[in-house]
Formats: structure tokens, C-alpha cells, sequence
């Protein structure tokens, strides 16, 4: 009897569904991406003039069409099977949006509140805490992991090479795949 291992990409994008899911209603629509864009605003405390607080926005709004256009949904929303093929199409078809390291540089800029071009672990677990509201007592590992050169931050190149992982790496102990646990 052959057993077929679960596909570490699909279980990642599954999870990040179940995030932007705020309402749980089995759907992705606009707003739950505007929602969770204006978490990070919220949590960062971002005038809606910041420039980061815009590219977010911009870059959410990009990303959001681009899964429906790989979707070939009518529709303006994605069930979950939706959503882990358009992303999977997106992140392989960079010539609207590069999507890996959009997302990297981006989300790099919100959290890297100093604006050292690194993310600290007080950064970090705010990051957890306040955007991810996650307070799961092993969440701070994955900084460790990230952090790949051990030099107690994690730099945007760590960060945007992690956010490719989470797109493109099927091994479950990538540091990119602890964005949402361990897979």
C-alpha cells in the first residue's frame, strides 16, 4: 500500500486561507484582504497617508486580482481549492506581480519599525502578537529559523527569501513554512 505524503505548499496556502478567513465563511472576497491589510495599519498605527500603509494597500489590491484572474472565477470570490491554485499560478507567473518578493518587501517594511533594514525579535513578536495575534508559546522559533545567519535579526534578505519559501518550498522545515506553524 502506498501512502502519499501531503503537499507542503498546499497545507501552507490552506492555512493561510484559514487566516485571511476572518469571517469563516468558506470564502475569500476583497475584504478580507482589505481587512487584513488594515491589520497590520492598525496594529502599526500607520496614518493612511504613510507610504506604507498605501503599499500595502496597493500591493493587496494587486494580489487580490491576480488570484482571481488565475482563478478563472466570475465571481468575486475564491472558495479554499480557489485560492490554493490561484496562488499557486500566481506565484509562478511574476509578469503583472512578483509575488514572493512583493509580499517580502512590503511586509518587511511594516514590521521593520526602526527602519534599520532588519527585523529585531521585539519586532518580530509584535508582528506575531499584534498582526497574526498569535500568542502560541513556540511562535518566537520561527524567528530563530529565520533567522538564517544567527545574527540575532532577521534581515530583508532572510525575510524575502523566507516569504519565496512559503510559495515555493515543499520542505516543511524551510524557515519559510513556520509562517503559519509547523507544517
Amino acid at each position: 500500500m502506498t501512502t502519499t505524503a501531503r503537499d507542503v505548499i498546499t497545507t501552507k496556502l490552506e492555512r493561510s486561507f484559514d487566516a485571511f478567513d476572518a469571517n469563516h465563511d468558506g470564502y475569500l472576497d476583497w475584504t478580507d484582504y482589505q481587512n487584513f491589510a488594515d491589520r497590520y495599519i492598525q496594529a502599526y498605527k500607520l496614518g493612511k497617508d504613510d507610504r506604507r500603509a498605501r503599499a500595502l494597500h496597493a500591493f493587496y489590491q494587486h494580489f487580490w486580482l491576480e488570484l482571481l484572474r488565475h482563478a478563472g472565477v466570475s465571481a468575486d470570490r475564491l472558495t479554499k481549492d480557489q485560492f490554493v491554485t490561484a496562488n499557486r499560478l500566481a506565484s509562478v507567473d511574476t509578469s503583472r506581480l512578483n509575488l514572493a518578493d512583493g509580499a517580502g518587501h512590503v511586509i518587511f517594511d511594516v514590521i521593520d519599525i526602526d527602519e534599520d533594514n532588519a527585523i529585531s525579535r521585539d519586532e518580530f513578536a509584535r508582528f506575531l502578537r499584534d498582526v497574526w495575534k498569535s500568542d502560541a508559546p513556540d511562535a518566537m522559533d520561527a524567528f530563530t529559523k529565520l533567522d538564517t545567519d544567527g545574527d540575532g535579526e532577521i534581515s530583508r534578505m532572510e525575510f524575502v527569501r523566507a516569504v519565496r519559501e512559503y510559495f515555493f518550498s515543499n520542505n516543511p522545515d524551510a524557515p519559510g513554512s513556520l509562517f503559519f506553524g509547523h507544517v
